[in-house]
């Protein structure tokens, strides 16, 4: 029997309507043009990020337009330009852009944009700034990826100060940067970059919630009524999987890991015993989530890790490295625990707190939803909006970023 093959439950949350205001003139609607170095079909925080902003900005009745290396040719009811790109050396699956500037000044001049929205810039994202710049044309762009630890997990020969360059180049040509978590706001100072402020992700609560748990799914996981230590994302070595080896010996446990990527091969040989789902969407990742006992997280470039975040929506105590992202997303000691990264003895150590003490991880399941119930897509995309006005207003009346 397919482990996947599950009737799917559905719940609605309850709306809070605000309080009732006096009327005020609506805000003007918006010209945005989104510029995305990955999107569909790979599935990762950028492309899940850029597909909120997108569904955000059609709800509210603002025109916009995507570039990207990949994707439909519409998404959202806004169309997809497709910009050339390659796959990387060392990980195929993934695109990068490399558009020329005077193509993206072309889409730029027919769109007339208010704001260019830059997601996670890196080579496509540098040619959209300075076409942007060239135009007097306001920028926004949103720090996602930890190029810097990504180039030197990969272990490319002055990759990591080739990106550090890199990074400088664009943010330091934009007229504001979103950075996901303290962190990263900090790791961006360090590299001189101005005009930064904090804009988090959100979490679709009425997918991922608890309610969601298949205990047939569970019984089927772990026949031996193991307890579900599970991760999801992609499987790469900048995650530093190779951490959960040292989980795969508790006993009493079962590893469940849903995603793919370059390390799956490597990884199955390495924990034998672990289910792997592969790359799960909708129910079928959120009945994932909420079947688990306890979530794994062991990569430390996270600059938000959106994948510990639906696990606390899930009801799930997340266990993850002391470092980027998590330090925001996971209330330590109370949601869940937080580890020296790349320390194997502490994240085992957590881990088997909650598999032997119960109690504990059922009081930490329940401080889990609570932790992320305010953090909802509509209100951190209404903060976005509210940056994409300040930047392209006229500049005396423009305020700066805290």
């Amino acid at each position: 029997m397919d482990l996947l093959e599950r009737r799917r439950r559905s719940r609605t949350a309850p709306i809070h309507l605000p309080a009732p205001s006096l009327p005020q003139t609506p805000a003007p609607r918006l010209r945005v043009l989104v510029v995305a170095e990955s999107f569909l079909p790979q599935v990762n925080g950028v492309t899940n990020s850029v597909r909120r902003v997108l569904e955000h900005l059609a709800a509210e009745g603002h025109e916009a337009e995507l570039v990207a290396p990949t994707g439909p040719e519409t998404y959202a009811g806004f169309p997809v330009t497709h910009a050339r790109g390659a796959s990387l050396p060392f990980y195929a699956d993934f695109r990068i852009g490399l558009e020329t500037r005077r193509r993206l000044r072309t889409v730029m001049e027919r769109f007339r944009p208010d704001v260019v929205h830059v997601a996670s810039p890196a080579t496509l994202g540098y040619q959209a700034v300075r076409a942007a710049r060239s135009l007097g044309i306001p920028t926004v762009a949103i720090y996602q990826t930890d190029l810097v630890g990504f180039a030197d997990r990969y272990a490319v020969p002055g990759g990591a100060r080739a990106m550090e360059s890199l990074t400088r180049r664009i943010h330091l040509g934009v007229d504001r940067t979103l950075a996901p978590s303290t962190a990263s706001i900090d790791q961006l100072r360090r590299l001189g970059i101005p005009d930064l402020a904090r804009w988090p992700r959100g979490v679709d609560q009425e997918l991922f919630e608890p309610g969601k748990r298949d205990e047939a799914l569970h019984a089927e996981l772990a026949p031996d009524g193991e307890v579900l230590v599970g991760y999801v994302g992609r499987l790469a070595p900048e995650k530093e999987l190779e951490l959960l080896a040292h989980v795969d010996r508790l006993p009493g446990t079962r590893l469940v890991l849903v995603g793919g990527g370059p390390e799956e091969a490597r990884l199955r040989q390495l924990l034998p015993r672990a289910a792997f789902l592969g790359v799960l969407h909708g129910d079928e990742l959120a009945r994932a989530y909420a079947t688990l006992d306890v979530f794994v997280h062991t990569g430390r470039h996270e600059t938000y890790c959106q994948s510990a975040q639906e696990a606390l929506a899930s009801g799930v105590p997340v266990v993850a490295p002391r470092a980027g992202g998590p330090v925001d997303v996971v209330d330590d000691t109370v949601a869940g625990f937080l580890y020296e990264p790349g320390d194997a003895d502490e994240l085992v150590a957590h881990v088997e707190r909650l598999v032997t003490r119960p109690v504990l991880r059922r009081r930490m399941s329940l401080a889990a939803r609570r932790s992320v119930q305010g953090r909802t897509w509509q209100s951190v995309n209404d903060l976005l909006l509210g940056h994409y006005r300040e930047v392209s207003a006229p500049a005396p009346s423009r305020r700066r970023a805290g």
